[in-house]
């Protein structure tokens, strides 16, 4: 039965790493702003995807025999740092052109599909997802609980996932922030870079363990 769980303090404090800062809320901002709405809003759902193969792989154990596989979490660990640091690096040097050149602006000319692939390997490269999902079915998930139990955490947590990262497609493709980033471009690039390049600087520092 649902009273198995903790449902509140689960997504609430999912609801709180979702909505902080980070790798995935940055691309979907800053692909919004240069690429549109539908750009956002796919690459939002790649995002999300990432989010529900984490949570199913955490409640059927996958994310500790990871985590377990110290290679297998490290191979992810350094592609996503690399993967950040490419980032950053695109973003530097758009913000230092007259002409925007940024992976976030070459968004534009993309496909859906491709926008949806390139957010579904921002969240699939991230390690912290691994711990964090990882860490929200411990914390509120008790051992033995019931299939049942397991599913309504899994569609909770994804319903939500979706409504937060789609709601910043939709937040940051309105006409006001578009035309503050065509405005500020290269400002905005520098702050993207930045704050990619301290992501990835941090996933190759941290210790996981």
């Amino acid at each position: 039965m649902i009273d198995e769980v903790n449902l509140p303090v689960i997504l609430i404090a999912a609801l709180l790493a979702m909505g902080s800062p980070g790798p995935a809320t940055l691309a979907i901002a800053g692909t919004a702003m240069s690429g549109g709405r539908q750009k956002g809003l796919a690459l939002a759902s790649g995002v999300t995807t990432g989010s529900w193969i984490w949570s199913i792989s955490a409640a059927l154990g996958l994310g500790a025999i990871m985590l377990a596989n110290a290679w297998a979490f490290e191979v992810i660990r350094y592609l996503g740092a690399c993967y950040l640091l490419y980032l950053a690096y695109m973003s530097a040097r758009s913000a230092l052109s007259e002409n925007s050149n940024s992976v976030m602006r070459k968004i534009d000319s993309q496909s859906l599909s491709k926008c949806y692939l390139h957010g579904l390997g921002i969240h699939l490269t991230n390690p912290k997802a691994i711990l964090f999902f990882g860490a929200l079915f411990s914390m509120g998930v008790p051992p033995g609980a019931s299939a049942w139990a397991l599913v309504v955490v899994i569609v909770s947590v994804g319903i939500q996932s979706f409504l937060v990262f789609h709601g910043y497609a939709l937040l940051f493709s309105n006409v006001g922030m578009v035309q503050k980033y065509q405005s500020t471009r290269r400002w905005f690039e520098g702050i993207f870079a930045v704050a990619f390049g301290l992501a990835g600087i941090k996933v190759l520092t941290s210790k996981f363990n």
